[in-house]
């Protein structure tokens, strides 16, 4: 039943942004919403063999690379973002960064700040980047490609050298958004969980190199080590829905990351993130806006976690399988416990968008496509939360 959703959602998906449609009208590349629809099409094609899944997969990959790897249509400047020619830019299409996919043209230097438009303005998230750095590795696992796993490494390296700086007191930041070309900052304010993200991901990708011999050494130790060093010590609490879901979802790469025996920067790690989704979801449960009709609603944020959610069974069964490695059992048992306490919430979540008239408002329609996508992503995890 559920798996027939997620195909229609998809099906409706793929003819909204037209992608691999003939004859389709614009089309619209979105990179967030897009990282999550890779992982969403690899979960169908690993449950069916079925490979459309994959084609649309791969096709989605290539088409985000050629359209948001690139300058935008409205840009005087033309060509990949990287500055590399047409031959160049294909085999390293994420050299450069790869565009949010917003409406507006990004905010030009001489041009004053306006919080409220800058969220309607293109440019560069990190935490978009380190989600398609995570859908490349997806794809790269599935087909056993190594050029995935380059296109995310080259990708990282990239992201955290033009977002990370030293401030004035020498500590190491991250800038939240940067310009297409990664030339300047749009906003300066670090994102709360940025750092975590990053970290996880760059570990993500070292690993998957080391199970790539052939791919050689890579130079992420630097960047994982800068990252750590901005992780340390950090109570990652929120009681934020999608920013909850998204620390799940880290605990539970990070505990498959543990179980394959990869050396973690930050031993208690684990413990933190589970200890502050903890306390986040002890706010959120008294606070949330659930009782409240649709239009008062964003449902991508809500569907965030009932995703992050669905990792704390996994992250259970590889704690419990692996007690040579995690060696403080017992609080992480007791944590993934109180955790298991708002699993109704998931189901509630997900019956709540399912229904169609909530799905006929403003705050869905308003967001459509970013919201059907997280949608199927709730109904079939696998894909976005396996590593």
């Amino acid at each position: 039943m559920e798996e027939n959703i997620v195909r229609e959602i998809m099906a409706e998906f793929r003819s909204r942004t037209g992608l691999l449609t003939p004859g389709a009208g614009t089309v619209h590349r979105y990179l967030w919403t897009d990282a999550f629809a890779v992982c969403n099409y690899l979960a169908l094609y690993e449950q069916s063999r079925r490979d459309e899944y994959l084609h649309l997969a791969l096709g989605l990959v290539d088409q985000v690379h050629e359209i948001l790897g690139r300058h935008r249509e409205d840009d005087p400047r033309h060509g990949w973002i990287s500055g590399l020619d047409e031959r160049e830019g294909r085999l390293h299409p994420t050299t450069g960064g790869l565009r949010i996919g917003k409406k507006m043209p990004e905010r030009l230097p001489e041009e004053s700040f306006d919080e409220n438009r800058e969220w309607e303005r293109d440019g560069q998230y990190f935490h978009y980047l380190s989600k398609w750095m995570h859908a490349l590795c997806r794809v790269s696992r599935v087909i056993d490609n190594r050029a995935y796993t380059t296109w995310a490494a080259e990708l990282a390296e990239q992201a955290l050298s033009a977002f990370t700086y030293t401030a004035g007191d020498g500590s190491r930041r991250m800038y939240w958004k940067m310009s297409i070309d990664l030339s300047r900052p749009q906003v300066s304010s670090m994102g709360h969980h940025d750092p975590l993200d990053g970290l996880i991901t760059c570990l993500q990708i070292r690993a998957q190199i080391a199970a790539q011999p052939e791919m050689g050494p890579h130079p992420l130790e630097s960047e994982i080590s800068d990252l750590a060093e901005m992780c340390r010590g950090v109570n990652w609490t929120t009681p934020d829905p999608l920013g909850l879901g998204g620390l799940l979802a880290d605990a539970c790469r990070l505990a498959q990351l543990q179980s394959l025996n990869v050396r973690i920067a930050l031993p208690g790690l684990l413990q933190d993130i589970l200890d502050a989704a903890a306390v986040g979801l002890s706010i959120y449960a008294r606070e949330n806006s659930m009782h409240l009709p649709a239009d008062y609603r964003l449902a991508f944020r809500e569907l965030g976690l009932a995703i992050g959610l669905q990792g704390i069974e996994k992250i259970a069964d590889i704690i419990a399988g692996r007690p040579d490695i995690f060696r403080n059992q017992s609080r992480l048992d007791s944590l993934l416990e109180t955790l298991n306490q708002y699993q109704p919430l998931r189901q509630q979540i997900e019956k709540f968008w399912l229904e169609p008239e909530n799905r006929e408002k403003r705050s869905w329609q308003d967001h459509a496509d970013i919201n059907m996508v997280m949608l199927a992503t709730s109904l079939a995890p696998q894909g976005f939360l396996e590593i």
